[in-house]
């Protein structure tokens, strides 16, 4: 379990990785966003700087704003306009937090891409695999890339080894609403307490 919660974390990063010159092909946004991830963690950056950068980047490279209201599942429905907007705050601040702080120490997480499959005009998965290493074994990626703009792709879940990140979020958010009699105000309350921390 160490060691796919390590591989969550190592591949997290390529979410950010990636400037504006987006390519019109998924394959080609996921190619370069890996080969940046590469130069960048390599870099005489300080963590702090990093963590900036990666900040930065994962606004404009990831639907953020998507990814949080799949996450509430059902509750989202019973949000009022107010618990919206708070929650789309709270979570974009939980999931550049969440993830940069932690990934500025890896520096060696190389992807292939191998092929690409369109769905239809708004989604297409890249397919992909994370270069083993001495210290761990290759790993099966896939990119869910959001393409309605084809200018402008953004990712909306990475299935690692046949695991989607974005179904697992949304199990832990709606266990925490669940757990508290459906009150979401309650995930409200974990996520201020992960990010005053």
């Amino acid at each position: 379990m160490k060691i796919l919660k390590n591989v969550f974390i190592s591949i997290l990063i390529l979410f950010f990785l990636t400037n504006n010159s987006w390519s019109k092909s998924p394959s080609e946004f996921i190619s370069t966003l890996s080969i940046e991830a590469s130069n960048i963690l390599s870099s005489k950056l300080s963590d702090d700087e990093k963590i900036v950068r990666l900040k930065e980047i994962g606004e404009q490279s990831v639907d953020i704003k998507g990814v949080g209201l799949y996450t509430l599942g059902k509750y989202r429905k019973a949000l009022t306009d107010s618990q919206k907007k708070q929650y789309e705050e709270l979570f974009k601040d939980y999931f550049l937090k969440s993830f940069s702080g932690r990934l500025v120490a890896y520096t060696d997480a190389k992807i292939a891409v191998l092929s690409e499959e369109i769905k239809n005009e708004k989604y297409t998965i890249v397919y992909s695999k994370l270069i083993g290493t001495s210290e761990r074994p290759e790993v099966k990626i896939d990119w869910r890339v959001y393409t309605k703009d084809p200018e402008n792709p953004l990712i909306r879940d990475l299935v690692i080894e046949g695991l989607s990140l974005a179904r697992t979020q949304k199990e832990e958010f709606n266990s925490i609403i669940a757990n508290n009699g459906g009150n979401v105000e309650a995930l409200f309350d974990s996520l201020n307490k992960f990010l005053e921390n």
